[in-house]
């Protein structure tokens, strides 16, 4: 495992990151980060094998995801 980081948030990403968090009953906000980090990683994958990323809500409408 690797050393731990540190990262600057502003207030607004903050609050965000702890409301989110608690949404998700994460006791840790960088449970958040994580998953965060790990669509992005699906998504830019994705894009490099030439495909695309979406989610489909359960009325089957689909968004992509895009950065």
């Amino acid at each position: 495992m690797s050393e731990p980081v540190s990262i600057t948030l502003n207030a607004t990403a903050a609050q965000l990151l702890i409301k989110l968090a608690g949404e998700m009953s994460e006791t840790n906000p960088s449970a958040v980060v994580m998953r965060a980090l790990g669509l992005l990683e699906m998504a830019q994958r994705m894009r490099r094998q030439g495909g695309k990323l979406f989610f489909r809500n359960e009325h089957g409408v689909e968004a992509e995801v895009a950065f």
